[in-house]
């Protein structure tokens, strides 16, 4: 373990470029829940059954009624160490792409409190899903920040500013078409850069979980932190096997 640890810290320090892709075992480690799995059903509903286009056109104020719930949990989640030590690292080398499965917003709010006064843009993730923290109308598409919402009638579901229409989260429900915008530039980030550091994933989900194959093709070598193997790990050059919070940071932080 101890090898692989100064392997990836001796990888990450020599790189022109770096991209991290993280999943919910980052967001875990902040007791962000999964809503997912035994146990995962909200009221009679299953997340999968909610999480879609049609679900919110059938029922939007039950949808609408379950995310901000989920806000509510999310929003008394911090960000851990590695969400810091990646956004301290991003701001301080200027050459991490932070690419995030993750919907919580956790990158983001690491990145505004390390840059205080500054810019955080350095340091601010590439959300492949969306964020669970920002509003995007269903009509005309503009994203704005979240609003109150009030989901005790149809009638008092919050509005676009702009066009009048329905408000709804701006996450990427199942069935929907990534953000050609956002996966293009993670996909540019993982072509170039010298290592991929993957963290917290299974990855399984794509095209994200394609971005370390896009990295190791053009040479570039792939370091997995992750507490259990995956099938990324016979990809890796470098697997460690550990918490996000305890490696990470080992890896990457102020002395790395």
């Amino acid at each position: 373990m101890t090898d692989a640890i100064e392997r990836a810290r001796t990888a990450l320090s020599d790189a022109g470029a770096v991209v991290v892709l993280t999943g919910a075992g980052v967001s875990a480690e902040s007791g962000v829940p999964t809503f997912r799995g035994a146990g995962g059903l909200w009221k009679e509903f299953r997340p999968e059954d909610l999480a879609t286009p049609e679900a919110f056109a059938r029922h939007p104020r039950v949808v609408w009624e379950w995310y901000a719930w989920r806000r509510t949990l999310v929003s008394a989640c911090l960000p851990n160490a590695a969400h810091r030590v990646m956004a301290e690292r991003a701001l301080r080398r200027g050459n991490v792409t932070i690419v995030t499965q993750n919907v919580d917003g956790l990158h983001a709010r690491a990145a505004r409190e390390a840059a205080g006064d500054a810019d955080p843009t350095a340091a601010l993730p590439l959300e492949v899903h969306g964020s669970l923290l920002r509003d995007r109308c269903s009509r005309c598409g503009a994203r704005s920040e979240p609003v109150t919402v009030d989901a005790t009638s149809e009638a008092t579901l919050p509005r676009c500013a702009r066009c009048g229409g329905l408000l709804r989260p701006d996450v990427v429900w199942f069935g929907e078409m990534l953000d050609q915008g956002v996966i293009g530039s993670a996909d540019a980030a993982a072509t170039t850069a010298d290592v991929c550091l993957v963290v917290g994933t299974s990855a399984l989900v794509h095209p994200a979980a394609s971005l370390p194959l896009r990295t190791r093709a053009q040479g570039g070598v792939v370091i997995e932190v992750n507490p259990e193997e995956t099938p990324l790990t016979r990809v890796a050059e470098i697997s460690i096997r550990g918490l996000a919070g305890d490696v990470v940071p080992v890896l990457i932080g102020e002395t790395a």
